[in-house]
């Protein structure tokens, strides 16, 4: 017979809100997240941000989801969109990820960065990968949305080319190399 251990229990004060919000805050803070753009247009121009949260959900059928943040002044558009452009970024596109990040802006402003895909979507020129898909759902959480997505159509640059990744850390952009691996 197995013998799960008890977990132990913790009999500390629970924290208040605006503790629990920054000890969460720190504890993602050191956790990195690899760095997207996400693009959409609901029919009144195109939008983007910048999202570290995007994740895989299913292979069979693909599927990812990812945070929108309601503050962001994309989101609306996003949450109205059929489709979004999932775009998974290297280093070399450190810029775009600025960009689609920075408030105030116009992010499309260089046209030479982006296209139109032939189904009518904004999608940037230089990302390592991106991926077309069709929103499935959200889920209100807080002032966020967990965002599903089901992957209609994958593009990868090269499928050859290495990529150094780019990753967000600690406030700050990161490159992951064969040099940081640690096994």
């Amino acid at each position: 017979m197995m013998t799960i251990p008890k977990t132990p229990q913790h009999n500390a004060p629970r924290p208040d809100a605006a503790e629990m919000s920054a000890d969460f805050r720190a504890a993602f803070r050191n956790h990195p997240g690899g760095v997207a753009v996400i693009t959409a247009d609901a029919g009144d121009g195109p939008v983007g941000l910048t999202a570290t949260s995007v994740c895989s959900v299913s292979i069979d059928p693909p599927a990812v989801a990812f945070s929108l943040s309601g503050i962001s002044s994309a989101a609306p558009a996003i949450r109205r969109a059929r489709t979004v452009v999932i775009h998974l970024l290297d280093a070399d596109q450190l810029e775009l990820a600025r960009t689609f990040s920075t408030s105030g802006i116009d992010r499309f402003a260089d046209t030479s960065t982006w296209s139109r895909l032939p189904t009518g979507e904004p999608y940037l020129l230089a990302a390592a990968a991106w991926m077309r898909g069709e929103i499935t759902g959200t889920l209100d959480v807080g002032g966020s949305a967990v965002t599903a997505v089901r992957v209609l159509e994958v593009c990868l640059r090269s499928p050859d080319d290495e990529t150094t990744p780019l990753v967000y850390c600690n406030r700050a952009w990161h490159r992951l190399g064969p040099g940081t691996a640690v096994a």
